[in-house]
């Protein structure tokens, strides 16, 4: 019996980014075109089977050990972004100064979208939806370089827009304007989510 709903919701990859595996700061350049194996983006920084574990998880595991790289791609919402811009004062933000893999269009609240959903595109190529990837400092940063005085409202203005963190469940090429459809799991609510996150 399948364990994930084939949903109506289909996303359009807008934009490509790639993060340079040279340099210490987080801007992606943009691309046409994204190769994806099982470790992730080919010849990007954030591929890799393993990564050391990192501020998301230092709950679980003290920074730097090595862990599962669940965060091969960081995907991003054109609505999102959108609405991010609005509330920052900007006339829009720049996916590059996120360190984007992936914006997509056309799927509503998508930060919030149940983890383990998957994303599918042409010839079977798959993403698997990790977790909601929090705001941070690093984003605000560019954008004050490129915005004096409005970096510190990034924070603020993406909660719960900043997108997910995704890795490759099936390898495969995406290019501009390729179709993603979502498919979610088709599994109750826990009862106990409330109280677990008091």
């Amino acid at each position: 019996m399948p364990a994930l709903k084939t949903t109506d919701f289909i996303a359009t990859v807008r934009w490509i980014g790639h993060v340079p595996v040279e340099g210490d700061t987080i801007l992606s350049s943009p691309s046409n075109q994204l190769d994806l194996g099982f470790d992730g983006p080919i010849g990007e920084r954030h591929a890799g089977r393993t990564r050391p574990s990192c501020s998301r998880v230092t709950s679980q595991h003290p920074r730097g050990t090595e862990i599962a790289n669940v965060r091969q791609l960081s995907v991003v919402s054109s609505e999102e972004l959108a609405a991010i811009s609005v509330d920052m004062g900007l006339d829009s933000i720049d996916p590059v100064w996120l360190g984007a893999t992936l914006v997509i269009e056309g799927i509503p609240d998508f930060t919030l979208v149940p983890p383990s959903s998957r994303l599918q595109g042409p010839e079977g190529v798959t993403l698997i939806l990790d977790m909601e990837n929090r705001p941070c400092h690093l984003p605000a940063r560019e954008i004050e370089a490129a915005h004096p005085g409005k970096g510190k409202a990034f924070k603020p203005a993406a909660k719960n827009r900043r997108g997910v963190t995704a890795w490759v469940e099936r390898p495969g090429t995406l290019t501009l304007g390729d179709s993603l459809r979502l498919h979610v799991p088709d599994q109750t609510v826990w009862p106990h989510l409330g109280r677990s996150r008091a």
